[in-house]
């Protein structure tokens, strides 16, 4: 197995697990790891920081939504009711 594939395995692992802390430490790791490509390295970064970007997004949108449900029934026709 080359280098190339256990870091694939490793971000794959990493992503799988969904931690935060994991996944910027991996993020940072990946940035002195010289035995990568440019491009390889950067792949495998950017899906790490989409990830990041992403964490917990579907849950703060179904927080979000009894709220907006509630709003939208309190403001119907304009006024609270």
């Amino acid at each position: 197995m080359s280098h190339f594939d256990d870091v694939l395995a490793q971000v794959d692992a990493t992503l799988q697990e969904n931690v935060i802390t994991h996944m910027n430490e991996l993020l940072v790791a990946l940035s002195d790891d010289t035995a990568l490509s440019r491009d390889d390295r950067y792949q495998q970064q950017q899906r790490l920081r989409v990830a990041i970007a992403h964490h917990g997004k579907s849950e703060r949108e179904d927080a979000r939504a009894p709220h907006d449900d509630r709003r939208e029934h309190l403001t119907r026709g304009g006024m609270i009711s």
